[in-house]
């Protein structure tokens, strides 16, 4: 996959997170896309976000600041937090992006369900990944997949999370090339 000189994608943690889930979802999400991953604080708490009747955040209103706060050199910028997120018709979300925008915003907060603290970094860890890449996904106009197996899968509950494999289906595959390669195209004539 070729992406575009002097573009990165850009991850900024919201809240204090161990450097190794950071690092982690940096590297996998750089093999995926095939840009350079830079850390960027952007955002330094999330409280215009709060709804306290849900004890929750809103994760679109978190979205439009990311996207206002990304650099000029990002193609594409994504949010990693401890909260809750929501959005009004569902009761909670892993993540949420723009469809086709410059950004996403992951949770970490209901990723560690159902595992043991013995095993629970290694788990949490990759499930952080996938929906990184996931939400990511969307933002180069990736749609849920079909494919229970791909990482672009609509993901119900955990279990789906653990389901899916940590990359593309080749059919997504070929999607995401072709939207990269639409975007090197659109840069270069700006």
């Amino acid at each position: 996959m070729t992406t575009e000189p002097g573009y990165t994608l850009i991850v900024s943690p919201v809240g204090e997170f161990e450097s190794g889930l950071v690092d982690t979802i940096c590297a996998e999400i750089s093999l995926i896309f095939g840009y350079p991953v830079q850390t960027a604080s952007l955002i330094e708490d999330l409280e215009f976000a709060y709804d306290s009747g849900r004890d929750q955040y809103h994760s679109t209103p978190i979205l439009e600041k990311l996207a206002e706060s990304a650099p000029p050199d990002a193609i594409k910028v994504i949010g990693i937090t401890s909260r809750d997120l929501f959005i009004p018709i569902l009761t909670h979300v892993y993540g949420e992006a723009q469809l086709g925008g410059k950004a996403c915003i992951v949770s970490t907060f209901r990723l560690d369900e159902g595992v043991s603290k013995a095993v629970r970094r290694d788990i949490f860890t990759g499930r952080a990944a996938k929906e990184a890449i996931h939400e990511l996904g969307h933002t180069f106009k990736l749609l849920h997949c079909k494919d229970k197996r791909c990482i672009m899968h609509y993901c119900r509950e955990i279990r789906d999370v653990d389901r899916k494999s940590d990359d593309l289906c080749r059919y997504c595959k070929v999607l995401l090339d072709d939207e990269i390669k639409r975007l090197a195209k659109t840069h270069a004539r700006n």
